[in-house]
């Protein structure tokens, strides 16, 4: 089979403007990247207010695997298959980040014959909003460390600055860095940092944001740092939120591109699933219900992560009710879960599917805990065997899921028609009774402990008295009514990555908190997860490059 790139080349684009018209979208609505790329812009969307019809469906995975799952190439195979059996269809993605398109990951513009086009310039700098993240939060940076440097009138503790820079890459030797070096012209020397763009609370405030004074307000509640004496200081006390607005001002239009059928597909906002809450703009995934029958979405990495996430972050904070999960397995994936080495993955092995298997019915039974039906999505390889199939629909049948094979990657959306009506079948026929995991009114504490429970299945959550003093502090300054978002390793239920499967009887090291208050939840951190990515020894970087001709090279 091709590579992805070269799939993506044979294929004939269709003006951006003819893609408009299948959501009715006039010309007139549409701010032009070149041929094949537009965004809409924000009146367009604001105009369409209050008419959220269409049907909701998330796509989500088991735990990720080297052996590889599909999460987004199965939506965008799912969404070219539901028009194609005459469902108008959008699809909303995330904007990938460089960091991992130049690390080990690739891309994040499906692959195969599922992919959404022009899959280049999707992953590199598309649109330029990762840039204006990127921008926006590093002006509030400088803005900081300009009042202390001259006069610092409010008393800023250097030592409790939580604003770090950022950059839209992996590098590991920015997660720790001192600043203000080279003499008194140069500001206070201090202790900071780098995370990855896509980690950034500008990113989270832009994806939960519909609109420019909503951006605004959110923006001005970011938590920077504490005087002296204790007292918070935010974005608004330095009276840059206004500018930090205005940088993001195109950045909050959705970005129109397609798949290769042709068919619409809104990609906007791109916050890391396992650090922040890993779903597309709100403004993306209504406008998409707004103008079309079924819209379907992802959330990052596993269910675990990002089906909690989504729930309780995104739909708590709008409203939104999901009619369906999608969770995608892969045989090859449920073998690495139940016990089998890389090198072997492709041989049969029902006795590992079997045992890989307690991971997808882990994340079944955490969808079902939010009130919602699911279909099992298996992306299939051609090393796929039918008993392997068989095995995974025996073990999963007192569940009462549907499982589905689909090859949407070697067929676009002829390889998926079977998926799309079973979706179509168990969402006109289940009524979801979708619920948030805890209320609002929990304590923050009990939160992370029933994430860790329910979801994880851990027995407990620990941590010293020092961070459980944080806790306490930040209900104490009002935040306690908020919804805790996890970072988590996506590799395990648990906080191992290397325990596959179904974990037991472990529990949850609970290593930080911090609220981010702009976008509306607390960051719990456990385990060893970062903030700044590292590089693999093997970069993808070292394969892309320009052929003779000009064109990219090596880029999936």
């Amino acid at each position: 089979m091709l590579p992805d790139i070269e799939i993506a080349r044979q294929t004939d684009l269709l003006p951006i403007d003819e893609v408009a018209t299948k959501l009715g979208i006039d010309n007139e609505h549409l701010e032009h990247y070149g041929r094949t790329k537009a965004k809409i812009s924000q009146d367009y969307c604001q105009s369409l207010a209050g008419n959220d019809t269409g049907k909701l469906i998330l796509v989500s995975a088991i735990n990720p695997t080297p052996a590889g799952e599909g999460k987004t190439t199965t939506t965008i195979g799912l969404g070219d298959a539901l028009n194609r059996i005459g469902k108008r269809t959008t699809v909303c993605l995330r904007e990938p980040s460089l960091g991992p398109c130049f690390g080990m990951k690739g891309g994040g513009a499906g692959g195969g014959h599922a992919q959404i086009a022009p899959m280049e310039d999707i992953n590199l700098h598309f649109t330029g909003d990762i840039h204006a993240v990127s921008t926006a939060h590093n002006l509030l940076a400088a803005a900081l460390d300009n009042y202390i440097h001259h006069g610092n009138a409010r008393g800023i503790d250097p030592r409790r600055i939580t604003w770090n820079r950022v950059i839209d890459m992996n590098d590991r030797a920015l997660r720790g860095i001192v600043v203000g070096l080279g003499g008194t012209a140069n500001s206070l020397p201090r202790e900071s940092g780098f995370d990855i763009a896509v980690a950034s609370e500008v990113m989270a405030i832009l994806c939960l944001s519909e609109s420019l004074s909503e951006l605004k307000e959110r923006l001005g509640k970011i938590v920077v740092a504490q005087t002296r004496s204790r007292e918070t200081v935010r974005a608004a006390d330095l009276n840059v939120h206004g500018a930090m607005a205005v940088l993001l001002k195109d950045a909050c239009k959705p970005n129109l591109v397609q798949t290769l059928e042709g068919n619409p597909a809104l990609v906007h906002g791109g916050p890391f699933a396992n650090i922040a809450h890993g779903c597309n703009s709100i403004t993306a995934t209504r406008l998409a219900m707004r103008l079309s029958e079924y819209t379907v979405t992802e959330a990052g990495f596993g269910a675990d992560l990002g089906v909690e996430k989504f729930c309780n972050i995104k739909c708590r904070q709008t409203g939104l009710d999901p009619d369906l999960v999608v969770l995608v397995a892969t045989v090859r994936a449920l073998k690495y879960h139940g016990g089998t080495s890389l090198k072997k993955i492709a041989g049969p092995d029902v006795t590992a599917v079997e045992k890989g298997i307690e991971n997808l019915k882990k994340h079944i039974e955490n969808i079902r805990r939010f009130g919602l039906p699911a279909v099992v999505a298996v992306n299939t390889f051609a090393s796929d065997t039918e008993s392997e199939i068989e095995c995974i629909r025996d073990k999963c049948a007192d569940l009462g899921v549907e499982i589905v094979p689909a090859s949407h990657h070697a067929h676009g959306g002829a390889g998926a028609e079977d998926l799309a009506r079973t979706v179509v079948s168990v969402t006109e026929n289940t009524q979801s009774v979708f619920k948030p995991l805890y209320p609002d009114d929990m304590k923050l504490w009990d939160k992370v402990r029933t994430v860790a429970q329910e979801i994880y299945g851990a027995d407990d959550i620990i941590g010293d008295k020092l961070l459980r003093g944080k806790f306490r502090r930040l209900e104490e300054e009002g935040y306690g009514h908020l919804p805790v978002c996890m970072a988590k390793t996506q590799y395990s239920l648990s906080t191992d990555p290397s325990l596959k499967g179904r974990p037991r009887g472990f529990d949850v090291p609970v290593r930080d908190v911090k609220v981010s208050a702009g976008a509306g939840f607390v960051v719990v951190s456990t385990g060893d997860i970062m903030t700044m990515p590292g590089l693999p020894k093997t970069p993808s970087a070292e394969s892309i490059d320009f052929d003779d001709q000009g064109q990219i090279t090596g880029l999936f």
